[in-house]
This record gives C-alpha cells, sequence and structure tokens, in this order.
C-alpha cells in the first residue's frame, strides 16, 4: 500500500510539475512521459549521481517498488543512449509487463538485435493490444528491416488506437517519410 501511494504522489507531482513547466503538454497524447523519482528525479539523468541514486534505490524497497525503480532506471537510461545498462535493469524485474518489454525491445533493437526486438515487441503487444508505444517501435523495427509495407500497418493501427495527434503516431510517421526519403535518394 505504501509502494501505491508514493507511487501516486510521485506521478501527480509529476504531471503537476509538467503542467506547471515548460510547452503544455497532452497528456493523453504523449508517447511516453517515462517513470519517476522523488528521491533520483533531483539529478541530471545519465548524470553519475542520478546512476547512484537509481542504482541504489531498489534495495530500499519492497518486491513492486523495486519492479518499479528497475523500470526507471532502465527506462531513463534507455532514452539516454545507454543500451546495455538499461537492458540490465530492466531483464532484473520480477513482472515483466508491457511497458518493461517494450522497453527491453527499445534498448534492444537500439543495439542492433532487430529480430530479438521484434519478440520482444510482440510479447508487450500480446499482453496489452493497446500499447502504442510498442506498436510504433515495432514499426521502427519494421523499418530497420527495410519492410516500408509492415510499418505503414503498424503506422494505420497507431492511428486506429490513438489518432494522427499522439506522438506514438508522429515518431512512426516521421520515420516513414525519413525512410521513404532515402529510399527514394538511394534507388
Amino acid at each position: 500500500m505504501q509502494a501505491f501511494k508514493l507511487f501516486a504522489v510521485t506521478r501527480n507531482l509529476a504531471i503537476g510539475l509538467a503542467l506547471a513547466t515548460g510547452p503544455a503538454t497532452n497528456l493523453a497524447t504523449a508517447k511516453d512521459l517515462g517513470p519517476t523519482s522523488l528521491g533520483c528525479d533531483n539529478f541530471p539523468k545519465n548524470s553519475a549521481r542520478w546512476i547512484d541514486c537509481a542504482a541504489r534505490a531498489p534495495a530500499k524497497s519492497g518486491p513492486a517498488e523495486v519492479d518499479a525503480q528497475l523500470f526507471y532506471a532502465g527506462y531513463w537510461l534507455a532514452r539516454n543512449g545507454r543500451y546495455q545498462e538499461a537492458l540490465s535493469y530492466l531483464r532484473q524485474t520480477k513482472v515483466k509487463n508491457a511497458r518493461v518489454l517494450t522497453y527491453i525491445g527499445f534498448a534492444t533493437r537500439k543495439l542492433g538485435s532487430i529480430e530479438e526486438a521484434m519478440g520482444y515487441y510482440a510479447q508487450a503487444l500480446a499482453k496489452d493490444p493497446g500499447n502504442y508505444v510498442a506498436r510504433s517501435y515495432l514499426g521502427e523495427a519494421h523499418l530497420a528491416r527495410g519492410d516500408l509495407p509492415a510499418a505503414t500497418e503498424q503506422l494505420q493501427r497507431v492511428e486506429q488506437g490513438c489518432g494522427r495527434d499522439c506522438d506514438a503516431y508522429r515518431e512512426l510517421a516521421g520515420s516513414i517519410a525519413r525512410f521513404r526519403t532515402s529510399s527514394r535518394n538511394n534507388g
């Protein structure tokens, strides 16, 4: 119960901070705002102090909070291009929910293992077919394999689920447009 309260307070603070600072973010269409941590968010992501904080946090927590902290560290490491380190955290989670599987796939794809990443996206989508972040990343994996029709199919499914105004749609649509431009320039 305490872990749930901490999560709720942390999430509410993050939403409040997002609304109070910077450009307005439509929370319904944001691709993925990322997890938060009251203790570690005071440090810049990817800094030595943040990494130390994120690494120590799970030891102080119960099982559900440990998974939340492991996901927190893995997510932000992946989003900052530290894919191998991200995987070391994400793979330690006890519960491999759709979000964890999505980011294992993301980090794996960024390390060049496209086929393996696609398996993680498939697992994430089996658990949550409405995970449009996973669907968008699956589309990017299809592009990495040169499969424009499969990527376009994922884009259509993202559009059906969250419209053209969500980050998952915009990012995959941009990747497809760059792929088409690159294909025309190289072909």
